[in-house]
């Protein structure tokens, strides 16, 4: 995956299951559910911290049931108190989990049929399902939810755990809340966006002596930290604020002029040589206060300015005929582009607009939340939120553009069918503003030249980790405001990019 060559790569079910079928295809193939169960158990016996101790299994009917077993018998050969609950019927067990189950019995391990004797467990595996979930879990699965989450053990779940969909994130019913996941050959979607990092905790990744991208080249990724570092060059002693581009920002009607001006003081403080901030209230400020630097004009004005490298258009908008007319001449402009907020709106609903950006030979970004995703493909919110990577591809294929859908795990996709999720931030992003500065941000990034697809990905990243080191300074996550990140996304992105002045020695 040349766009993200240090990302970390994730793989949809089908994606995985080709994965598996090629290993399984090569000569000598890998008995992948013994090296599993054993990647595991390995782990179980490290979170357990001490042989004797109880382990409750738990093993669903299919081949996330017989990982499980493979756990077990590990365990129980390394002196644990191994508990094993079998949901299924031995009969229907497919090759390699009945290999499992019977490898168990020989081991002299037994079938528990109640829950609530012996002593209490020091830790529970949760191999119920796995990736192959796809109805809610009810009835006795929703029993042994409740008893796993309720057990005041830690959890170590087995490839995703069970009731998270796994390539949405999904909660199917109900769903395992664990300490603990290791996923097996490479990351799935869903543990990293919606309700699946909320349940998957701390993450750990088995290849199984695999190399997934050799088998199945991935389209999606994590975005990494290395992303920043390509995104912009160190700067040379000899510029001037010309050579760092001419950001403008397009927004600010009456009552919101503030969104438009936290979009341009993160355009600023990230590095645009010039940031203009075109307002569209009549009666906006002739100057920002608290950063008197940006350069406050008329939106209409703004768009007659010859000079400009990138557009940004939406934080604070509105929705009248004015801020239509705006957003038709950003969108037949030849700059690089961010939609954003209200502009993302106005475009759901015009046929016009939407024509012309399919037209457009510069680049575009949007950047909505699953409602605004939800408006402009005519669907439900609930149904954005049931698979995100799929929204997200479909909404840069659809508008011929680089996409975020924002929320937790972030999801950017591009037309060409590569999507990446993110990774960083914190529930103190869940506050007013956090998009404009992110705008702000990318407008920033292209400003100065980023690619497109590059300043996406790196402003995305930088977005939520400017809100993270916030937290680890204590400021947040509940109370912190947007503003805020803008200073710990500067310090970063001047950190990864390693502009700190040379010592210069004079003869």
């Amino acid at each position: 995956m040349t766009r993200f060559p240090h990302g970390t790569p994730v793989y949809r079910t089908d994606e995985i299951r080709r994965i598996e079928a090629a290993a399984a295809g090569g000569p000598d193939a890998p008995r992948l559910m013994e090296r599993a169960g054993l990647a595991a158990a390995e782990l179980a016996r490290e979170l357990a911290g001490g042989t004797g101790k109880r382990i409750v299994v738990f093993a669903g009917p299919g081949n996330n049931g017989g990982d499980a077993f493979v756990v077990a018998r590990h365990l129980k050969h390394w002196w644990f108190d191994v508990r094993l609950v079998f949901t299924g019927e031995a009969a229907k067990l497919s090759a390699d989990a009945a290999a499992a189950f019977e490898a168990w019995r020989a081991a002299g391990g037994e079938v528990a049929t109640d829950l609530a004797s012996g002593r209490a467990p020091g830790l529970v595996v949760d191999g119920l399902f796995g990736i192959g979930l796809q109805r809610e879990l009810a009835g006795r699965y929703a029993v042994l939810v409740d008893w796993i989450n309720g057990a005041n053990a830690p959890v170590l779940a087995l490839d995703v755990p069970s009731g998270i969909e796994s390539d949405s994130g999904r909660v199917l019913g109900c769903a395992v809340r664990a300490a603990h996941t290791i996923t097996f050959i490479a990351l799935k979607p869903g543990l990293l966006t919606l309700d699946g990092p909320d349940h998957a905790g701390t993450l750990h990744v088995a290849p199984l002596g695999l190399e997934p991208p050799a088998l199945v080249p991935p389209r999606g990724a994590v975005i990494g930290e290395q992303v920043l570092q390509r995104a912009l060059a160190r700067r040379s002693l000899n510029s001037h604020k010309g050579s760092y581009g001419n950001a403008a920002i397009i927004g600010g009607a009456a009552g919101m002029v503030g969104a438009a001006l936290l979009a341009g003081r993160a355009a600023l403080k990230l590095g645009a040589g010039r940031v203009y901030v075109g307002l569209e209230a009549a009666d906006g400020p002739p100057v920002d206060p608290v950063r008197p630097e940006l350069m406050l004009r008329h939106a209409a004005d703004v768009l007659e300015l010859d000079a400009l490298t990138c557009l940004a258009i939406g934080p604070g908008l509105g929705q009248s005929d004015e801020a239509r007319r705006l957003l038709h001449a950003a969108l037949v402009s030849d700059l690089p582009l961010v939609i954003d907020a209200d502009a993302l709106n106005l475009l759901a609903v015009s046929d016009a607009l939407r024509e012309k950006i399919g037209t457009r030979t510069a680049a575009a970004i949007l950047t909505p939340h699953p409602a605004e995703a939800a408006r402009l493909l005519g669907l439900k919110t609930a149904e954005i939120q049931r698979d995100r990577v799929a929204s997200a591809l479909n909404l840069a294929q659809r508008f011929r553009c680089g996409v975020v859908l924002k929320g937790a795990g972030s999801v950017c996709a591009w037309p060409d069918g590569l999507w990446a999720v993110n990774t960083t931030g914190n529930p103190g992003m869940a506050s007013a503003g956090m998009g404009d500065v992110l705008t702000g941000i990318l407008a920033a990034l292209l400003a100065q030249g980023a690619a497109p697809d590059t300043a996406l990905a790196a402003g995305v990243y930088l977005h939520g980790a400017a809100a993270d080191a916030a937290v680890a300074q204590g400021k947040g996550p509940i109370g912190l405001a947007a503003g805020e990140t803008i200073d710990y996304a500067r310090a970063l992105m001047n950190k990864a990019v390693g502009c700190a002045l040379a010592h210069r020695h004079t003869p």
